[in-house]
Order: structure tokens, then sequence, then C-alpha cells
């Protein structure tokens, strides 16, 4: 079987690029429309660039893709060029929309500005990452500190929130990070209904062309695979389980491939609270 990564699908590409634009555009509407009229904050390095622009004279979207390059470069050399790529195209049109469109006041309630930045930028991120993407910054640069520690990928997304919630508190009182804690809080449940927030997913799949689904895995995705015996219940057919333990950035991939290798596979993806053992990062 020739490797999936080789046979590149002009229709496919072209649906993640679109993909990417139209989620950039809801996260520039996200924080023109709604956040940065009510000096609310995003999470991620789209937040760290508000907070740069209040200390600065430059433009949120302008310091969103300066912040955005350097981990770009590290993210192309080091986690993969096809996510990388998504990521920044995401990136790059979030700074296009965020400069070409205006800073519109539409509610003078705080709340409703939290709420609907934050349903507008879960939209979004949770877009882009169901297709194999991110909103960069953050995810790239999670990955890579993942590389040289061996603590859960989450603290590093905790860690960089907490510091944005704390800044805007100390920037703009305690009752704006309080709103900047629901906007998180909405945007992540967004995620969580549209992609998966969990770092780590445990994919089964079901299928009687194991050898086949698992040599596709091991060219594209080089995880561990166990293949455990299995009978279908109503067809009786001999079957296979092959268990793999993946990234959320893996996800998207995991499904092309295993739907090219065996269209008929089922596979149920369930969230993993913790590994032990080998699990390999440089990936």
């Amino acid at each position: 079987m020739q490797n999936y990564l080789k046979n590149i699908d002009i229709l496919e590409e072209g649906k993640k690029f679109a993909v990417a634009v139209c989620s950039a555009l809801l996260l520039a509407l996200s924080l023109n429309l709604f956040l940065i009229p009510a000096n609310v904050f995003a999470s991620g390095f789209t937040g760290v660039a508000q907070i740069l622009s209040e200390l600065t004279m430059l433009s949120p979207g302008l310091l969103l893709l300066l912040l955005n390059i350097p981990v770009a470069i590290l993210g192309w050399m080091k986690v993969g060029k096809s996510f990388t790529f998504y990521s920044f195209v995401n990136v790059a049109f979030t700074t296009f929309f965020l400069e070409a469109l205006p800073v519109i006041n539409i509610s003078q309630d705080i709340i409703l500005n939290s709420v609907f930045g934050g349903v507008l930028g879960g939209m979004g991120a949770g877009l882009v990452l169901k297709f194999g993407g991110s909103s960069g910054g953050v995810d790239i640069l999670v990955l890579l500190l993942a590389r040289k520690s061996d603590r859960p990928l989450g603290i590093y997304f905790f860690v960089l929130n907490a510091m944005i919630v704390l800044t805007s508190g100390a920037m703009f009182g305690m009752e704006i990070a309080l709103y900047t804690l629901l906007t998180l809080y909405v945007s992540s449940r967004l995620i969580d209904a549209l992609h998966t927030r969990h770092v780590k997913l445990t994919a089964m799949v079901v299928t009687n062309k194991g050898d086949e689904v698992q040599e596709a895995l091991h060219k594209n995705i080089t995880r561990g695979v166990t293949r455990i015996p299995a009978k279908g219940g109503y067809s009786k057919e001999d079957k296979e389980v092959l268990m793999i333990v993946i990234t959320r950035y893996e996800l998207y991939l995991l499904h092309q491939i295993v739907n090219e290798a065996d269209p008929a596979a089922f596979t149920n993806i369930v969230q993993t609270t913790g590994v032990f053992g080998m699990f390999r990062k440089d990936q």
C-alpha cells in the first residue's frame, strides 16, 4: 500500500485550506466584535497579542502574526509540515481579517461580549482542529515543549491561560479577569463539541483488514498498534481490534488513513486520561 501522505488529494487539501480561512474569519469576528471592545482576552497567543497590544502601539493582528512566525518555523522542522502549514494559514488569515474588519462595539453588556466572543472563538478553533490544523501558537509550542518534559501537555495550556487571566486582572481589574475566565470556559466547551480538547486519545479500530490498516498507520503516524482478535456479534465474522494511542492533532490524519485502508472499518475514539510506559513523543 502506498504511503498515504504521498497521495495528495487536491480537493481534500482545498477543503482544509478553505476551513482554515473560515476558521480565521470566526476568530477575527470573535475579537473585533466582542472581546476587544469589552477588553476581555482570548486564550493562547491571541490573548498574549491582545495584552501586548495594550502595552504597545501595534495592533493585535500584527502581533499575533509576529508571535507565530518563529513558532511556525520550529513547528515546520520538528512537529509536521502539513499541521504547521494549515496552522500558519489560519494565523495569517486571522491577522488579515483582524486588520480588514472594523472593531465594532455591538453590545455594552460585558457578559454577552464574553459569551459570544467565546462561542465564535471556540467555533473557529474547533473547526480548524477538526480538519488537521490549529489556530497556531500554543498548540505548536506545547508539542515542542512536551518532548523536553514528562509533564502532561495540558499543564502548558493551563499555565499560559492562567498568566493571561492574571495579567488581564492586573491591567483592568479582577472583574475583567473573571470575564476572561468565562470566555475561556465557553470557548473550551465549543472546542469539545466540535473536536476535542483532550491531548491524548485512544482509537479502537474494528476491521477485517488488520494487516493493511496496521501498515498504513505505521507508515504515516508511527505509533505502536496493539492487535486484539475479535468476532462480529451479528455477522460472526473474524475481525481484529487495532488499539492505538494518538495525540489530538493526529485524529484527522488517523481518520483519513483508516478510511483509505478499510472504508468499512468501525473506529471508536475515547479520552485517554494518562499514559504509562513507552509513548513516542517526537511525532
